[in-house]
């Protein structure tokens, strides 16, 4: 088994950066709610699998070219694959945060950080959050940095906090410690059948993603899927003004009253691959829909319709086009293509010290999910959302896999 997988970093310029020479291969600390494989393989399984076994998990080549230095895990059940893994590969599996980091020592002693805070046994709270500790793991992140003097970039697998303030937080230490900081998931990264880009400074109107799961980590991926497309629009990210959720037989009259919605509806459906036969209303018994105003006026709806399919569609409306835009974003068995496209994703960042793509999409999306989540506990409200006021714009690169 190798430790070596692709990615190069350099490290944050706020803080001074561990000596590395440029020969040998980057050090990559993996801090990881659990490292188990199941029924279904935990994120930290797909992505590590990965850099210990290929692209592939079948010990060829590609491979990904950094070397995974130490481990960390915040929860260690009967099924967990860290310790062997470790010996195997002969990675130290630390007890705490700041020892993966300093490999048991008093300096910062790897050049980046991936933090995969993703499945575990962690409760639930009454608004329907999965409560991940992303954001304390984050903190003894950052308190290594500080106590050492020195900084990395560090990746978030997945949304940053199931809360706003939490996740506020992360971004600002992230900027006061002057280090590279990149989350989100491999939704936005994957294929896409047919390939499709809103060009750069278009005018978007409206949008729609259709797919399944929970509304708290599949709401995620659906309103992060929505994102990745409208924050190429005319002027650029401005912010969110509104959300609110619906559920049941709501999300059918929602559709039925607001017709810019089903026309999307109707063509990200038509986009999917693995659509079930039968009339969606009827396969569909738990169906729910986020609904997202932005400050310049574009309104987004994500669709969370299990039973209909499996896989994950957008639909986008651009002023003066005849028809929308719309795809199939591919998903695949075990993760296989899902991590690599991410990777390939995390790779610039940990290379070049710039993240790929910014940090403030994670941050707006996990701000439109908290809420939106708080809208379904408050009895399905609109609520006013002037704290999400993040604004941002992108290049016009796309980050995508592609055929």
């Amino acid at each position: 088994m190798t430790r070596r997988c692709f990615v190069g970093s350099t490290l944050a310029a706020g803080l001074a950066a561990p000596s590395a020479s440029a020969a040998r291969p980057k050090r990559i600390a993996a801090i990881m709610t659990v490292l188990w494989e199941g029924s279904r393989a935990s994120h930290a399984r797909s992505i590590l699998g990965k850099c210990l076994h290929g692209y592939d998990y079948d010990d060829k080549s590609p491979k990904p070219d950094f070397e995974i230095a130490s481990m960390f895990t915040h929860q260690t059940p009967e099924n967990d694959l860290s310790r062997r893994w470790g010996r195997e590969a002969g990675i130290p599996v630390y007890e705490t945060v700041y020892e993966a980091l300093t490999l048991g020592g008093k300096e910062l002693a790897v050049d980046g950080v991936l933090l995969i805070g993703e499945h575990g046994d962690y409760p639930w709270n009454e608004k329907g959050q999965h409560l991940y500790p992303r954001y304390e793991l984050f903190l003894e992140i950052t308190d290594a940095f500080r106590a050492t003097g020195r900084s990395a970039p560090v990746f978030n697998d997945k949304h940053l906090s199931w809360s706003w303030v939490q996740a506020q937080r992360m971004v600002a230490l992230s900027r006061e410690l002057d280090f590279p900081f990149m989350a989100g998931s491999s939704i936005p990264v994957m294929y896409r059948e047919p390939e499709i880009e809103v060009p750069l400074g278009a005018p978007v109107k409206h949008a729609v993603a259709l797919g399944w799961g929970n509304r708290d980590s599949y709401g995620f991926h659906l309103l992060e899927t929505v994102q990745c497309f409208v924050e190429r629009r005319k002027g650029g990210e401005t912010g969110v003004r509104a959300v609110q959720a619906f559920d049941g037989e709501d999300v059918w009259r929602f559709l039925d009253r607001t017709p810019w919605a089903q026309r999307l509806f109707d063509a990200a459906l038509a986009a999917s691959q693995t659509r079930e036969p039968g009339n969606v209303r009827e396969l569909v018994k738990d169906p729910g829909v986020f609904v997202v105003e932005h400050n310049d006026g574009i309104q987004t709806a994500t669709f969370v319709i299990p039973g209909a399919f499996h896989d994950f569609n957008v639909a986008i409306e651009i002023e003066g086009r005849a028809e929308p835009l719309a795809s199939m974003l591919w998903t695949s068995d075990e993760n296989k293509t899902n991590f690599t496209c991410l990777l390939k994703a995390i790779e610039p960042m940990f290379k070049t010290g710039k993240p790929t793509y910014p940090v403030e999409r994670t941050l707006l999306v996990t701000g439109a999910l908290h809420f939106a989540m708080e809208s379904r506990f408050q009895g399905y409200r609109r609520l006013e959302t002037p704290q999400l006021d993040v604004a941002y714009q992108v290049s016009g690169e796309s980050f995508h896999c592609k055929k």
